[in-house]
């Protein structure tokens, strides 16, 4: 049996692994919203001059309205990804990561513990990193507000952080503690641009945060992190208000009917997140090989090969193609 474990989104490493066939790639293994912005509603960018500081401020106070906070408490960052990477050097302590967790939250310390929330709480180590993605990445489940505030005071009260990974909350803003967010509190949150708003290669995200952090980011990312086109594009897209209402309503429409038609094949979707769904299943390893074969990417796991993350079809075509492709199988 073939084993693949890459990250999401390595579509060329799947073509050359599994080859071309006789149909085009459709790539379900991310979490990015296959309907982005339409960017070229943004102004044009020059690509002669520096990143200005007046494009960032307008990001930045664009991003800030969208997520509810004041400005001076966010900074943009060249991806959610880099933040993450260069929290070890932000604020001290060991990190606790959840034990379901994006790659990338396990990584970034090498001595980190996995916790499950809900379960563990008791026995949380005190002073460390609590880092958690909300909803949660691989499996979308959903902590509510009332059991994050616990976690916080829990946090605030033996000295250690709550940082969250919000990559995945536009779809969901009701659920982001981002209005928690104040000097004196120990929260931190990470914000991705690109799963949402469908533009991944942009690379842009931010932190929301006290903002002597804020400042510490700052420092360390220096004069110009973002390209002009991340500035303008971000600050566009943020804007757009009616976009980002039509697409969150758009959004949990495609995630039911995705839902509808794994059930229909015999599959048990799991998660809230409208972006994707988790698979729990004996076979998976074998049904990600044969969605390969049938050039349809998907995601498995190789700390769990029972997982299987399936990302939104762009349309109802490629919708029937994975019907088709699960009906065959």
């Amino acid at each position: 049996m073939t084993r693949w474990t890459h990250h999401g989104g390595k579509l060329d490493d799947a073509r050359r692994w599994f080859g071309e066939g006789q149909a085009s790639w459709i790539d379900l293994s991310t979490g990015i919203n296959p309907n982005g912005w339409p960017v070229e509603q943004a102004p044009a960018i020059d690509w002669r001059a520096l990143p200005g500081d007046a494009q960032l401020a307008a990001l930045e106070q664009n991003a800030a309205r969208h997520f509810g906070v004041d400005p001076a408490y966010l900074c943009a960052l060249p991806g959610s990804e880099a933040g993450l990477r260069s929290l070890s050097g932000i604020i001290s302590g060991a990190i606790v990561h959840g034990a379901a967790c994006y790659r990338t939250h396990r990584d970034i310390h090498p001595d980190s513990i996995a916790f499950t929330p809900g379960v563990d709480d008791s026995a949380l180590p005190d002073g460390k990193i609590l880092l958690l993605a909300n909803p949660n990445n691989p499996d979308g489940r959903l902590l509510d507000r009332a059991a994050l505030d616990g976690l916080l005071e829990r946090q605030e009260a033996s000295d250690g952080w709550l940082v969250l990974d919000e990559a995945f909350a536009d779809s969901l803003p009701a659920i982001s503690m981002a209005d928690r967010v104040a000097d004196d509190r120990r929260l931190i949150i990470f914000r991705s641009f690109g799963k949402f708003f469908g533009l991944a290669g942009v690379r842009l995200g931010f932190v929301i945060g006290p903002r002597a952090i804020i400042a510490r980011f700052r420092e360390r990312l220096g004069s110009w992190p973002l390209s002009t086109a991340a500035l303008v594009i971000g600050a566009s897209a943020y804007a757009d208000r009616d976009w980002i209402t039509t697409t969150r309503a758009q959004l949990i429409e495609q995630g039911a009917a995705l839902d509808q038609l794994l059930r229909a094949r015999g599959l048990s979707p799991q998660g809230a997140c409208p972006l994707f769904r988790l698979i729990v299943a004996e076979d998976a390893a074998a049904l990600f090989d044969h969605l390969a074969r049938c050039a349809i990417l998907t995601r498995p796991f190789d700390e769990n090969p029972r997982w299987l993350r399936i990302g939104l079809p762009r349309d109802a075509a490629a919708l029937a193609r994975l019907d088709r492709a699960l009906t065959d199988g």
